[in-house]
């Protein structure tokens, strides 16, 4: 707030500078680098999210970033608090997602003596991070946080890291507030839509691959009308699933991890490739092995948003530096040809499909997850969420749930583990009124497993699916493929995560066999608290197309 009687601080036009920028969230661990910020945010009308720790208040951000397009913005302290941070940066780095954390920083005469807590925000975020500085005159903050929106937002997203000192903050700012911040989209020409259209006039196996971020809900319908004309096959880059509808006849799957075999090799054959938002890189291009590099065997048209990208691996047939929204306009704008020759590949892939992910597969054990997620699929209503991180269980969320709606699945590229809880409060938060479920591994959940305290504080009726098979499955998996029966660090010792619930003052059963789960999550929505429902699942049943007993046996069979 600014005061009549003296004029605006840099903490409070910082606050003001957000404000204008239609920041109405902020979520943090409060620390006293920068009190100031904190008293400047008491009546400023953004809602402040009190977090547990600086890992989940970043991934936080970084959730709130990748579903609206605006970016999601974290306060933390100085150091410890700044390194913890630090994942959530990664995650919005590798996941093209907007953000900005501002730090907290040791005061600018006492610079370069260690001190404490002293840390180099340039050299340290520099690597992973789109922009990172620190503000060295409280006079320029507008100037530093209207480029922060614009760093964040332009080209290909990505996060931004501030530095605030702490004396810095107490400056006057005497100056007008910047322009509220607004986004810049890159168009295609006529020319490369013509070349397109060309392009797709001569292909006889075309297939269109969607990926990245800075999708709306226009660029949903216009690329969904763009597959129809043209009766492309599509599909949907690693945790980007709800860039189209599944149940739609032009669907063929998601380029994910474990992804299906039938898929792999359609695109693998293609003699067109339209890479549409995404960067095509190491898990949706399979290893890098679906195309040749540099010189990719079929003809490839990559659009994207950010030009460094454009030509980094994978030599294009054609470059467009475009943003998905308005590349999907233009597409959808193109005119329809005379005749299909592919249209019985297009029904073939979505048939493999459906075939694929329809039923959950025989599973060891009480609980078999692909049942479970059938029944969440058949039950949770189209504008649900689903959040998780990293771990073997993803693989049955990428095969068998359908996700009917744009921003439905919040989930990291990057691969992060204990990103679902933080991500399910930023969900709840964003969506007060949407069924928010979070669903994590026993090892992920309990890397941000905290941030379930912050769903009590917050009174955020968050569902935490929480699917126990007493072991890091993932890295198991790999290691009985590569030193069979020689089990060591995967193991773990689990606590009652029911009772977990409960202490914090939420609802919390325990589910040990697959017929019980309906019930089981039926009494967690209804309980109108943050709830953990837990599941216990056998350690064999390690994906849904394998158990550890089978890798196992496999390797040494192998040897």
């Amino acid at each position: 707030m600014t005061h009549d009687h003296a004029p605006r601080s840099a903490a409070q036009a910082l606050v003001a500078q957000l404000h204008a920028n239609g920041v109405r969230q902020v979520f943090t661990v409060p620390g006293e680098s920068f009190l100031p910020v904190l008293d400047a945010l008491y009546e400023s009308g953004i809602e402040v999210i009190t977090c547990r720790q600086e890992g989940g208040a970043a991934m936080m951000a970084e959730a709130h970033g990748k579903v609206t397009g605006r970016p999601g913005v974290c306060f933390v302290t100085r150091g410890p608090g700044a390194t913890n941070a630090s994942a959530g940066i990664h995650v919005a780095q590798q996941d093209s997602s907007p953000m900005i954390l501002f730090v907290g920083q040791i005061e600018r005469g006492l610079r370069d003596r260690e001190a404490w807590q002293e840390v180099d925000y340039r050299a340290f975020f520099g690597p992973i991070a789109k922009w990172a500085t620190e503000i060295e005159d409280g006079a320029r903050v507008p100037e530093y946080v209207s480029r922060a929106f614009h760093a964040a937002t332009s080209g290909r997203p990505g996060p931004v890291v501030i530095g605030l000192p702490k004396d810095m903050l107490r400056e006057p700012c005497p100056g007008p507030l910047a322009a509220p911040w607004q986004a810049v989209e890159a168009a295609p020409g006529a020319e490369e839509i013509a070349r397109i259209g060309a392009l797709l006039a001569e292909a006889e196996r075309p297939f269109l691959l969607l990926g990245g971020s800075r999708w709306t809900e226009e660029a949903y319908a216009d690329i969904r009308r763009f597959a129809e004309r043209f009766d492309l096959p599509v599909a949907t880059s690693y945790r980007r699933l709800p860039l189209f509808d599944p149940l739609h006849p032009s669907y063929a799957g998601d380029l994910g991890l474990a992804a299906n075999p039938k898929l792999v090799a359609r695109v693998r054959e293609s003699d067109l490739l339209i890479v549409l938002g995404g960067r095509l890189g190491e898990v949706p291009s399979q290893g890098y092995g679906v195309l040749d590099i540099p010189n990719p065997q079929c003809r490839l048209v990559h659009i994207h948003p950010g030009p460094e990208e454009i030509g980094r691996v994978y030599v294009p047939h054609l470059a467009v530096n475009a943003s998905p929204a308005r590349t999907a306009a233009a597409l959808a704008a193109l005119p329809a040809p005379k005749s299909i020759p592919w249209a019985e590949r297009t029904r073939a892939g979505h048939a493999e499909y459906r075939a694929w992910s329809e039923e959950p597969t025989p599973q060891p054990g009480g609980v078999n997850l692909g049942a479970v997620m059938v029944h969440l699929r058949e039950t949770l209503p189209e504008d649900a969420v689903i959040c998780n991180g990293a771990g073997n269980y993803a693989a049955w969320i990428h095969r068998f749930y359908r996700f009917r709606r744009l921003g439905s699945h919040v989930a990291p590229t990057a691969g992060s583990m204990g990103y679902g809880v933080p991500a399910a409060v930023a969900m709840q938060v964003l969506h007060p009124g949407r069924t928010v479920i979070s669903l994590a591994g026993d090892g992920d959940f309990l890397m941000n497993g905290q941030e379930f305290a912050t769903a009590i504080q917050h009174d955020l009726p968050i569902v935490c699916i929480v699917c126990d098979n007493a072991s890091y499955g993932t890295i198991r998996m790999h290691q009985e493929r590569d030193f069979p029966g020689r089990v060591l660090a995967t193991d773990l010792r689990n606590p009652d995560f029911a009772a977990y619930a409960r202490a914090f003052g939420g609802f919390g059963i325990t589910v040990e066999r697959t017929e019980d789960f309906p019930e089981a999550l039926r009494a967690a929505r209804d309980s109108g608290q943050p709830a953990i429902v837990h599941l216990k699942i056998s350690t064999d049943a390690i994906s849904p197309g394998a158990t550890l007993e089978a890798i196992r046996a496999g390797a040494l069979k192998g040897r």
